[in-house]
């Protein structure tokens, strides 16, 4: 199914939702980054078809933050506001590497479910 089929469904926000966390650490595997950033990101790769709510963005940042999953730090100031990015931590990248094992296990129960 391409993305422009999926606009055309309602994706439930609860399907996606468990998989916020590993989608923002995903982000974070390639580099440092802020919240604005991380979501047009997320935009770009799903061609438009989702992103993450403002609040649920920094909602989880700051639980992975708490958790010692990512560490925050302010930027150098550019043009316009200064902005508070991302780094994740080895901790972050244990528990990336779980979720991801989990989801392989998830896909193949559900492919073997559906098939």
């Amino acid at each position: 199914m391409m993305f422009s089929e999926v606009r055309r469904l309602h994706i439930s926000s609860d399907m996606i939702y468990g998989y916020t966390d590993s989608i923002i650490l995903h982000c974070l595997m390639e580099k440092d980054s802020y919240g604005y950033e991380i979501n047009n990101s997320i935009l770009q790769k799903t061609q438009n078809c989702y992103e993450l709510k403002e609040a649920t963005l920094y909602t989880t940042f700051h639980r992975l933050e708490k958790q010692g999953y990512v560490n925050s730090y302010w930027g150098e100031r550019s043009e316009g506001a200064r902005r508070r990015y991302y780094s994740i931590t080895e901790q972050g990248k244990a528990y990336y590497q779980r979720r991801i094992d989990e989801w392989e296990t998830i896909k193949r129960l559900l492919d073997a479910l559906f098939s």
